[in-house]
């Protein structure tokens, strides 16, 4: 007797799901990556002003540390929710009533774009 393999009836759907998440880790990793790059180029700025004498190179009230930590703990929700995005895509596929919904991207787009917003503004105050 033949026993029969349980396969998915659209096995593309759901392969296209899993590439989906996976882009969304490697985005979360990205941000993640760029937080801890703000934060720690912010203190190699300081160290390198200090050797050379000039403690006027780096602004008083700089945000660098503040707006990487963000970018990181962002990164971190990211994943999470990419996750939680992936689970319940998976549900719907499996279940054959998929619904499309861009709220994560909608999201995530603003934040990102209103962080470099706030960047630009800080680099031309700072310079």
């Amino acid at each position: 007797m033949r026993q029969e393999i349980n396969k998915p009836q659209n096995v593309s759907d759901h392969l296209a799901n899993e590439r989906t998440f996976l882009a969304w880790i490697r985005t979360s990793i990205g941000i993640m990556a760029f937080g801890f790059v703000v934060v720690k180029f912010s203190l190699f700025v300081k160290q390198v002003s200090l050797i050379l004498g000039k403690e006027k190179v780096v602004s008083a009230k700089g945000y660098s540390a503040v707006v990487g930590i963000v970018l990181v703990a962002v990164g971190a929700v990211t994943s999470i929710t990419s996750y939680i995005r992936y689970k319940f895509t998976e549900k719907q596929l499996k279940e054959g009533n998929y619904q499309n919904s861009s709220l994560l991207i909608t999201i995530l787009t603003a934040f990102i774009f209103l962080v470099s917003v706030f960047l630009i503004v800080y680099l031309i105050e700072s310079t």
